[in-house]
């Protein structure tokens, strides 16, 4: 750390300004908010990817013990359900890390010359966007978990 300072004299001097770090400090308390939220949507994703993989895991414990066929419908259903659930945590998991990446940027570009208004501009969109596309693997998610297996099952197979 002390090698990083003495190749940069003035560093300290720019980063001493107090009324500069709060400046950043205001910057980034949307991002900051929204990085919460993010985690906040993601454990709800988690406690239904966890009670997913919980059920798949008692239904085909109980095939072992009993020597038969699992509950194929279910398990089918289930399979898909811990597919969507798993795309909305791993994009919102990306959400997350860009907007974290964006408010380390907000407080380097108060200490560099070039600037990247753009580039942190950009990353918020693509937070948004990755933001949404989880939330809409989410919400098919839940719309599976509405409709159960058995309508899954009915709407994939012509009846007889």
């Amino acid at each position: 750390m002390l090698a990083v300072l003495a190749f940069a004299p003035g560093i300290i001097e720019q980063t001493a300004s107090t009324p500069r770090v709060m400046q950043m400090l205001q910057f980034s308390l949307a991002p900051a908010f929204l990085l919460v939220a993010i985690g906040s949507i993601m454990n709800v994703m988690m406690a239904r990817l966890t009670w997913v993989a919980n059920r798949i895991e008692r239904l085909e414990a109980r095939a072992e013990e009993r020597g038969g066929e699992p509950c194929g419908d279910e398990l089918s259903w289930l399979g898909q359900r811990r597919r969507i659930a798993q795309r909305a945590v791993m994009i919102s998991t990306g959400a997350a890390v860009l907007i974290s990446v964006l408010i380390a940027l907000l407080f380097i570009s108060a200490y560099i010359e070039l600037r990247i208004g753009t580039l942190i501009a950009a990353m918020w969109v693509a937070t948004m966007a990755l933001l949404i596309t989880g939330l809409g693997f989410f919400f098919a998610e839940t719309r599976l978990a509405a409709r159960g297996p058995a309508r899954t099952r009915s709407s994939t197979k012509p009846r007889p």
